[in-house]
């Protein structure tokens, strides 16, 4: 039984090992600027990317606040590094129990740095989002029906259907649709 324990510990530590490597590729940064960015030595992080160490919870939550993931995200990221295919039937689906708001994660859940989501906004729905909800990332809204009001701080963009808009820095924001009808759109974002 103790094979199969240590088995399983050494995959996890590996999966852990190629995500903090692919986190930190993802931005650019060289060891040097995750060790500066995390107050991790530079040995240490190079120890666990080659895992010939195995992190404790405090340099894990260094480095993932260097990421600036929360270290629960950081883990499931590496836990489900194998998938790439994510099936219909299989995407998780949250819809908004007051406005009946839904949105779909149609990607795979490896923790790629590019995530699609398939959102549904009922007729006359609003739905405001702090700055905050869009620091650390980059967005795009892709209207496919219906209409969509969106307000970026203080500027209001009037999405069609086929209108692709590329958010600016985060700012609080509010998604309204206007139309009689549902407005249906894919946000595509990535993590900075």
């Amino acid at each position: 039984m103790g094979g199969v324990r240590e088995t399983a510990e050494r995959e996890v530590a590996q999966a852990i090992a190629v995500r903090l490597k692919i986190e930190r590729e993802a931005r650019g940064w060289s060891l040097s600027d995750l060790a500066e960015r995390s107050a991790v030595s530079k040995a240490m992080i190079s120890k666990i990317e080659r895992c010939e160490a195995s992190p404790t919870a405090t340099v894990l939550g260094r480095l993932s606040g260097a990421f600036g993931l929360p270290l629960s995200v950081l883990l499931a990221l590496a836990e489900r590094a194998g998938e790439r295919l994510a099936r219909r039937d299989a995407q998780p689906v949250w819809t908004d129990p007051e406005t009946g708001y839904t949105r779909r994660s149609v990607s795979p859940p490896n923790g790629g740095h590019f995530e699609l989501l398939d959102v549904m906004l009922p007729a006359g729905v609003c739905v405001p989002y702090p700055a905050s909800a869009f620091a650390f990332q980059h967005q795009q809204i892709w209207l496919l029906e219906g209409r969509l009001d969106f307000t970026e701080g203080e500027r209001l963009h009037r999405l069609e259907a086929g209108d692709c808009l590329q958010l600016g820095a985060p700012s609080d924001c509010v998604f309204f649709n206007p139309g009689p009808d549902a407005a249906r759109y894919v946000i595509a974002l990535t993590r900075c």
